[in-house]
């Protein structure tokens, strides 16, 4: 009975192990990354009207077959973690399961359109599957909190511009500064270099000949100042992601070490015992 129960326990073993084995060879995630491509390639192609009509059965039935290989693909992962909850532990495999569950509830549900934005999304997936990805996106998390008062900043700094721009060139140009709303977007698009000189300050400057210094103070200030407080603290979160993985990684390895002498010592003792009797 003891030996029969010791089997059962075994075999769900041996399936994780064969499962993990699979996971972690280095074609997996190549296999993955091209099956990601394909899905990519697929939607592209679907919008061009003409194709898609002409196609849409094999569109169709191209798509439910990379949704059972990316469901393939999670449950293998699921059955690789051990124990499988741990499996969820990770953010990233919440998203990469609830990408491929979404996916099977609106082909049975036939919603089309929904379906389809739901294949650009598997493209994402892409984020997930390659690790420096994955790193550069957790260091951009990273990065809210800090993002949070830079906003302000950057609020404060476009609001009291608005205004100003507002009494001072309503009259002169009211596309662009007739109300408050439209001097924001119109610092928007001035913050972005998008046109700047020859759409907007240009034919204001043709009327108020010292209009250059407002949109000049305004892009030093706007998009050289605030803009690279952005880069600044997005880079310092990114060094600060590698150096902590470095950290876990070296702690890994320490771990293991300790691991292996405990078993060494182990192993010592048994032939020391071994010896005397």
């Amino acid at each position: 009975m003891a030996s029969q129960q010791a089997k059962e326990n075994k075999q769900p073993n041996r399936i994780s192990e064969y499962c993990a084995k699979i996971v972690e060879h280095k074609a997996f995630t190549t296999t993955v990354i091209t099956f990601i491509i394909i899905n990519a390639i697929v939607v592209g192609i679907e919008t061009y009207p003409n194709v898609y009509q002409t196609y849409t059965s094999w569109f169709y039935y191209a798509d439910i077959t990379l949704l059972w290989i990316f469901t393939i693909e999670i449950a293998l992962r699921m059955i690789a973690a051990r124990p499988t909850y741990t499996f969820f532990k990770s953010s990233w495999n919440w998203f990469d399961f609830l990408i491929v569950a979404a996916g099977h509830i609106f082909v049975g549900a036939h919603f089309v359109t929904v379906l389809r934005i739901l294949r650009v999304l598997r493209v994402l997936r892409a984020i997930s599957v390659i690790p420096s990805l994955r790193k550069l996106v957790d260091a951009l998390l990273l990065t809210i909190p800090a993002l949070g008062n830079i906003m302000i900043l950057m609020s404060i700094i476009f609001y009291i511009f608005a205004v100003t721009g507002t009494m001072l060139f309503a009259d002169v140009a009211p596309e662009y500064f007739g109300n408050l709303q439209l001097s924001l977007l119109t610092l928007f698009q001035v913050v972005t270099l998008e046109s700047w000189a020859s759409g907007v300050m240009r034919p204001i400057f043709a009327e108020v000949a010292w209009s250059w210094i407002y949109f000049v103070l305004f892009i030093l200030v706007g998009t050289f100042i605030v803009f690279n407080l952005f880069i600044g603290v997005i880079v310092s979160n990114v060094e600060k992601t590698s150096k902590d993985e470095d950290d876990d990684n070296e702690a890994e390895m320490k771990n293991e070490v300790r691991e292996l002498r405990k078993e060494i010592a182990e192993l010592k003792n048994m032939m020391i015992k071994m010896n005397k009797s």
